[in-house]
């Protein structure tokens, strides 16, 4: 008689639950702020749900780690907020908050899905991805009923199927030659990347404010300007093929200038916006079929992934980058 063998944790299931536990983390501790400073019942009754269900998640992946013996990650918790402190955002940016980290939590954990093996692990992720899904569609939904999210341009529907015959219509590199107008998934692409951005802007906007160190303070007023910049540039390429750009969201920040968020908190956030962006630009790029986006996508790529790496090592500086798991040093343990 066998005994079957319990089913170990992989390498890339554990990476994938310790990023998942924190960005719970974060998420959470966010909202339970926000929740404390929201006026309107409906925004904080949002977040409260959320809050209850976003534990679920981080519950279970504690006992994954409890289970594996592996050591629970720091991450975040309430001394990461100072809860007496004036709001930094208004109800509506509140909100924008959370769907932003939805979004990136759905987007995270379909790829993480994909990387585990383990039932248990799985089913993590998959209730994870429900529950950002879950609470995109509510913030998604509360922000268009408060008329303040800005929709993708309309477009006049197909009638018949047509086949690419310009073998140029890869190829529009040359400024003499005029450009085909965007076609729509390329218009999808760059309309999320400049919302993204209007929203980055924005929450650069209230970080700088209340940030305490002055590095990181200088670290924000940079990430706003890059935001504006990217904003600008990818406004011009809509504008070209005579679309709007989504106009600039309601929602702002608060006059406060006393911290609600460690600074840890606020410049993890940032990186985990600055990182996601970086993925979505690289999927944008390559779903882009004229070769001059291509250059200004690209160009953008590695202006975002050099703010990427300067935030990085800030928070090296500051002992505020908890060590992911690492691989067994075999060189070492051979000495």
């Amino acid at each position: 008689m066998t005994t079957e063998a319990k089913i170990q944790l992989t390498s890339s299931e554990l990476g994938t639950l310790w990023m998942t536990y924190q960005s719970a983390c974060a998420t959470i501790v966010k909202s339970n702020f926000m929740k404390v400073k929201t006026i309107d019942k409906e925004a904080q009754d949002i977040l409260t749900a959320y809050i209850a269900e976003g534990q679920s998640v981080k519950d279970k992946i504690v006992s994954v780690f409890n289970n594996e013996k592996a050591v629970i990650p720091i991450a975040f918790d309430d001394r990461d907020i100072i809860i007496e402190a004036p709001p930094l955002f208004d109800d509506i940016f509140n909100i924008m908050i959370l769907r932003q980290m939805m979004k990136l939590n759905f987007g995270h954990s379909a790829v993480f899905s994909a990387m585990s093996y383990m039932k248990e692990v799985h089913d993590i992720l998959k209730l994870n991805y429900d529950i950002a899904d879950k609470y995109y569609v509510i913030t998604t939904n509360y922000l268009l009923g408060k008329g303040v999210l800005a929709k993708p341009p309309y477009v006049a529907m197909p009638t018949q199927v047509e086949m690419i015959e310009d073998k140029n219509y890869m190829s529009r590199n040359n400024i003499l030659t005029d450009k085909r107008s965007l076609n729509v998934i390329e218009v999808g692409f760059l309309n999320e990347a400049i919302e993204d951005n209007i929203f980055g802007m924005q929450l650069m906007t209230g970080f700088s404010q209340v940030a305490t160190d002055i590095e990181v303070k200088k670290y924000f007023l940079e990430g706003k300007e890059l935001a504006k910049k990217i904003i600008s540039k990818l406004s011009d390429i809509l504008l070209q093929s005579d679309i709007q750009p989504p106009s600039t969201w309601a929602g702002k920040a608060t006059a406060s200038t006393k911290t609600p968020f460690s600074d840890k908190l606020m410049m993890y956030t940032t990186s985990l916006m600055s990182a996601s962006a970086i993925g979505y630009n690289a999927l944008g790029t390559s779903f882009s079929m004229r070769s001059d986006l291509h250059t200004k996508l690209s160009l953008i790529a590695k202006d975002t992934f050099g703010y990427a790496k300067k935030g990085g090592k800030l928070m090296i500086e500051h002992k505020w980058m908890e060590e992911p798991p690492q691989m067994e040093d075999r060189n070492q343990l051979t000495k």
